[in-house]
């Protein structure tokens, strides 16, 4: 069931903002368990105690990319980390998580149906704190990858002339100053917080979904979404494809 906070106007809308993780495809959960290995062992050489879980480690940094996270953990014990030494750990914390979902992910009729009915009306990009490799490969083991043309994939990771992360805007700003279109052009569908306060920022109008989050934390996420400055909140792409008429 739709539900709206704002006053949504689609009718200038060319364009269809989408992010990745947990809005297109549930890698979240898988995401975290491959990164939990990598993650415990930087927080090891910073003096952690003990392991912090898949769960824990997503509670802390959801809707971050691992650099926007491993430095957050870094400065919780007082460390900035060397930006070679930063490069390093994202780097191999990519591989093994882009590794491992192509083996957890499938394609799902439930989104790509309606992205596909979407695609009619709207240019689809995708805009995501990920890593290019990370989209490109989950686009194609989900069966989305022909609605997402190449050119309209942007990574706050690789996309930009220094490596970010949600909330921060500049990644929406990158993409649509690449697509040529002003924000209210752009039509932004988040599931995080991090997500939503960046495309929010950004100045685009923005949809929240909570399709892949866990039942119990629906009314919870919904509410964060709405704190942070959705118009509506969806439970499905199906909805959307409603939502928009």
């Amino acid at each position: 069931m739709t539900t709206r906070f704002l006053p949504l106007d689609t009718s200038g809308t060319t364009h269809l903002l989408c992010d990745a993780d947990g809005t297109m495809f549930p890698s979240e959960e898988p995401a975290y368990e491959a990164s939990a290995d990598v993650a415990n062992a930087l927080l090891a050489e910073l003096g952690a105690e003990r392991p912090y879980s898949p769960a824990e480690l997503q509670r802390m940094t959801n809707g971050k990319n691992f650099r926007a996270g491993a430095a957050q953990l870094a400065e919780t014990f007082g460390v900035a980390l060397d930006p070679a030494d930063l490069d390093r750990w994202v780097a191999q914390e990519k591989d093994v998580v882009t590794a491992h979902l192509c083996t957890a992910l499938t394609p799902d009729p439930a989104v790509h149906d309606p992205l596909a009915a979407l695609a009619a009306r709207f240019a689809l990009a995708a805009v995501t704190s990920s890593a290019r490799s990370r989209l490109d490969a989950c686009l194609a083991v989900t069966g989305l990858e022909e609605l997402f043309s190449p050119d309209l994939r942007f990574s706050a990771e690789d996309s930009l002339p220094v490596p970010t992360s949600k909330p921060d805007p500049a990644v929406y700003l990158f993409a649509a100053e690449a697509l040529g279109i002003t924000p209210e052009q752009g039509l932004a569908v988040e599931d995080s917080i991090n997500g939503a306060l960046s495309a929010v920022a950004a100045g685009h109008p923005t949809v929240g979904t909570v399709q892949f989050v866990a039942p119990a934390e629906r009314e919870a996420r919904t509410e964060a979404l709405r704190q942070a400055g959705v118009a509506a909140v969806v439970s499905s792409w199906a909805e959307l494809v409603e939502l928009l008429g």
